[in-house]
């Protein structure tokens, strides 16, 4: 691509982008679709119309919904949109997961068996680091004076003793006033719950506050995790409810519909069913993020490490052979939830976490993050701590005309003071190699996280296309992918906003499960099928179109005497040799090998998918993607590197790094010794360039 220097770049965007409508009268006749997720510094808005994709990005507020409408109304004055004409609003939110790792739930009490009352304090064996001496576990959700025990039991069985409803008023009595919410988990309530549904009943008629219920809730075995995730929703459910009624009203106001929310699952669901049950939206930002790139994956890779850097944290998962990989195995902040989420693992490196040195003299960055408010020091807001953002603007990686999200501008005087403060604290030489100090321990930290979900799990990631995304991401992509010889990286259209745009394409999902554990050369199939049945009536009850949606029948089984699971289809109707086949194949393959011994199964599972309409976006670059030249620093020392218009890079058209394209809410940062080119869908490909 010819270049030449047509003076100091910067990025043309002022965090919306978009191609405005031919007239006012189309803008207010077309149908138009809107996703929003809010992060822990910016809000991030896509708004669809027509194949026309117009982008936002605002700093996030300490009441969500403020920020969120601020958002849809920029994103609406740069298409040009009548924000009535919306015809659909998905959102993902952090309420739940804020509340629960900043410890702001509800007031919740605990109504369990007489002898368990502690379970959520004994927890597991396992320790937080095994080599730390004082490390500590997270305080319980519900304090030991919240916690109350009835005289009833379940066996896996049946019910021995039935519970006495006037224990039951008891309790009640004691909590009026006292708490926020209840939780009601009673040993073997999976198998058995009519002690629990009898205990709920007591509770709801006595009480005005959420009762969440384990079997409801989490229909599995292991007390614990059950017991955990149990208390974990009533928690945050309340907090969800409340912020949700209020962006609610808030959208109302802008004759906006009321919000679908992103699940933890990568599924969407109806504002009424997640303000019912807000522990399943505490992954629901990146679970968003995770979905919106499953869809560039491509067949000449295994498949795709998805990276989705912001201004808080990174997250990275896998996508293989189409399919968003999920688990029911997670923790957030230390407390174990066994809801089915994306698999995603969390690192506290964004860009605006903030670098220090520590009492041994090493360069250390995050997790602590400046937030949106005051943020990095080069936002100009009053922010005195180096960030990886500051580093960033230092090395050229951003321009000091880049504007980001609402209008904001860089300071780069700012940026190389707490630079060059943070030089002389560490004892570097000038501020360049404390720049690129707080760069490379941030990206050291990203990659631990990607080889988590890669080698550690038996994936070489040399085999993967790595897919950059958030505020962030494509900045640091080509550098990790360098230290991890992942050789392809793919930064799709709307990768700063990737999330908002995911919640676009992503289907609606429902999903549940009851543990029914038995061997399967002796399990009754009738009784297994009336276990799906019963799963069944429940998703399908959640599904806003039942006769639209497609149902997927698993089941958890293992070795008899081994400790975990691992789950398979399951077929329909139920037969237990195909199981058993399936079983051998999927341990084999996951495990390396495959036993003679018998097989048990644990749980049944059912999940019910609606299918969304992805959409699919246009891409006609038009005009000089030049924007000129700037100083950009890399470890072989300083270049003199074009600067490109993201939105204006011709199809097929190569680019040598190293180079800088600048994005309306991203840049993305071309190495020395890789190429990029847009293919015909907008994604930026860049690939080690062959020697």
């Amino acid at each position: 691509m010819d270049t030449d220097d047509t003076g100091d770049p910067g990025d043309p965007g002022d965090g919306e982008r978009s191609n405005p409508p031919d007239s006012a009268d189309e803008a207010t006749t077309r149908d138009t679709r809107l996703g929003v997720d809010v992060g822990g510094t910016f809000t991030d808005v896509a708004l669809l119309a027509d194949e026309r994709l117009t982008t936002a990005k605002v700093p996030t507020t300490d009441d969500q919904s403020r920020g969120v409408v601020r958002g849809i109304e920029a994103a609406c004055e740069a298409a040009g949109v009548d924000p009535a004409t919306i015809a659909g609003f998905r959102h993902a939110t952090t309420a739940a997961v804020n509340a629960l790792l900043e410890g702001t739930g509800a007031e919740t009490a605990l109504v369990t068996t007489e002898g368990f009352a502690d379970v959520i304090e004994i927890g597991r064996q396992d320790r937080p680091d095994l080599y730390d001496l004082s490390a500590t576990k997270p305080d319980p959700l519900v304090p030991r004076e919240r916690r109350f025990e009835l005289d009833e039991r379940a066996t896996t069985e049946g019910i021995e003793t039935p519970v006495d409803s006037d224990e039951v008023r008891e309790i009640a009595d004691a909590l009026d006033g006292d708490c926020e919410s209840v939780a009601v988990s009673l040993l073997h309530a999976y198998a058995h719950p009519e002690n629990e549904r009898r205990v709920a009943e007591v509770l709801r008629a006595e009480l005005d506050v959420p009762v969440s219920v384990s079997h409801e809730v989490l229909g599995e075995f292991r007390e614990y995790e059950r017991t955990a995730t149990t208390v974990a929703d009533p928690y945050v459910t309340p907090v969800v409810d409340d912020y949700l009624g209020r962006l609610i009203e808030r959208a109302d106001d802008l004759a906006v519909p009321a919000p679908q929310v992103m699940q933890s699952n990568g599924g969407i669901a109806d504002a009424a069913a997640v303000r019912r049950r807000g522990v399943t939206t505490l992954l629901s930002g990146p679970a968003a993020g995770v979905v919106g790139a499953a869809r560039f994956e491509r067949e000449d890779h295994d498949g795709l490490v998805t990276f989705d850097m912001g201004g808080t944290s990174s997250d990275v998962s896998l996508v293989r052979e189409g399919s968003v990989e999920r688990t029911t195995d997670a923790s957030v902040g230390g407390h174990p939830v066994g809801v089915p989420m994306v698999d995603v693992q969390t690192v506290g490196a964004g860009g605006g976490s903030i670098a220090r040195v520590d009492e041994g003299g090493a360069l250390r960055v995050g997790p602590e993050s400046a937030g949106a408010d005051p943020g990095p020091a080069c936002y100009g807001k009053g922010g005195e701590a180096p960030t990886v953002t500051d580093a960033a603007v230092v090395l050229g990686y951003l321009g000091e005309d880049t504007t980001l999200g609402d209008g904001l501008e860089l300071d780069a005087d700012r940026a190389e003071d707490v630079m060059e403060a943070l030089a002389d604290e560490a004892g570097l030489d000038t501020v360049i190699d404390a720049a690129q100090g707080v760069y490379r321990v941030a990206n050291a930290t990203m990659a631990r996280a990607i080889r988590g979900v890669t080698v550690e799990r038996g994936h070489d990631p040399r085999s993967f296309a790595l897919a950059a995304f958030g505020g962030a991401g494509p900045m640091h992509a080509a550098s990790l992918a360098d230290e991890l010889g992942i050789e392809t990286v793919l930064v799709p259209p709307g990768n700063g906003v990737l999330s908002a745009l995911g919640l676009l394409a992503a289907d609606e999902r429902h999903d549940a499960a009851r543990t029914r554990r038995g061997s399967l050369a002796d399990l009754d199939a009738d009784a297994v099928e009336s276990v799906f049945d019963d799963l069944t009536d429940a998703v399908l009850d959640e599904a806003s179109d039942p006769d639209a949606a497609t149902l997927a029948r698993r089941v958890d089984c293992r070795y008899e005497g081994q400790s975990f699971e691992l789950a398979v289809d399951a077929p329909d109707p139920f037969d237990a040799a195909t199981v058993r086949e399936r079983f051998h194949a999927e341990h084999e393959r996951a495990r390396g090998y495959r036993l003679d011994d018998p097989v048990d199964l644990v749980t049944c599972r059912v999940t019910a998918t609606v299918p969304g309409d992805p959409p699919d976006l246009a891409y006609s670059p038009e005009g000089d993607p030049l924007l000129g030249k700037r100083d950009v620093f890399f470890p072989s020392g300083f270049y003199r590197a074009p600067v490109y218009d993201r939105a204006r890079v011709p199809v097929d058209v190569n680019v040598d790094g190293p180079a800088v394209f600048a994005g309306g809410e991203s840049t993305v940062v071309l190495p020395p010794d890789w190429s990029a080119h847009a293919d015909a869908h907008g994604t930026l490909v860049l690939e080690v360039t062959e020697e």
